[in-house]
């Protein structure tokens, strides 16, 4: 039984063990994509949560339960004006199922890697109400954030490499967590991502896991790799910086809000480039 999310390990760990992978360049460096494999997702109506998730009974076992128990978690008036189903669609992002079976945000995730437009279709009505309840939270101001993989990824990402991650990606603001046994540990062959985020989301007030360290990065977020270094055997630092893309790579989901984006990203370019 899942209690308030005390079982939930955090995502911004990859281990070997959380999820199937087919290629590891599709795990973590997905700068080959040209096309978002949600493009198109706004054109969905914005649905209860319920509503929203059945497209995806027949993918995620026992969907129903977890919805309730996001919608029973959520208050009546949730932080940062969200709607009640705005606010329950990020709690059940980061509420891990019971085992053996896969939580709906590693099956996104992994779809959104691996998938092609058609896989992540199912997925779209829920995306709609997640993204909306994502892009009213205030953005952090310019921070680094740091995700690990469980492998030795320094040849997939040599300086200069233009990377765009079309996952929602879970990071951390303190290193020291990754540090933990349950996540990196201190031996073995380990990738530490140093990423430089600028409009990175806060979802503690949101989520069925509190912790105050969990940054969580958008679709299409992209990036250049400004170096790389390797402090200690086994262990391999990347310094990702994230870049104002010239294209769009994220449709916003209803209308105003990329004028905030564009603002955000004028005052990166100006002030911190």
């Amino acid at each position: 039984m899942i209690d308030n999310g005390s079982s939930r390990i955090p995502m911004y760990a990859e281990a070997d063990i959380e999820e199937i992978r087919s290629d590891i360049r599709n795990d973590i460096n997905d700068f080959e994509k040209s096309v978002s494999p949600i493009c198109g997702y706004v054109e969905e109506p914005l649905l209860p949560l319920v509503e929203a998730c059945a497209p995806l009974n027949d993918i995620l076992h026992d969907l129903s339960k977890y919805v309730e128990m996001a919608l029973k978690e959520t208050p009546e008036k949730p932080p940062d004006n969200l709607t009640i189903d705005e606010s329950a669609a990020i709690r059940l992002y980061t509420i891990e199922w019971e085992k053996p079976h896969r939580s709906l945000y590693s099956m996104l995730n992994y779809t959104l890697k691996t998938g092609t437009q058609e896989d992540v279709r199912p997925y779209f009505k829920y995306l709609r109400l997640f993204i909306t309840g994502l892009v009213k939270l205030p953005c952090l101001p310019p921070l680094t954030v740091w995700r690990g993989v469980t492998k030795n990824l320094s040849a997939e990402f040599p300086p200069g490499t233009l990377v765009t991650w079309w996952s929602f990606s879970s990071c951390t603001t303190s290193l020291t967590v990754l540090e933990n046994n349950m996540y990196l540990g201190t031996s073995g062959d380990r990738t530490l991502f140093s990423v430089e985020v600028i409009n990175g989301r806060s979802i503690n007030a949101h989520s069925h896991f509190v912790t105050e360290d969990e940054v969580l990065l958008l679709p299409g977020t992209h990036m250049v790799v400004q170096s790389q270094v390797s402090p200690a055997p086994e262990l391999y630092i990347i310094h990702l910086k994230q870049l104002i893309p010239e294209e769009v790579l994220l449709e916003p989901p209803f209308e105003g809000i990329a004028n905030v984006f564009d603002y955000l990203f004028y005052i990166e370019k100006y002030f911190y480039v």
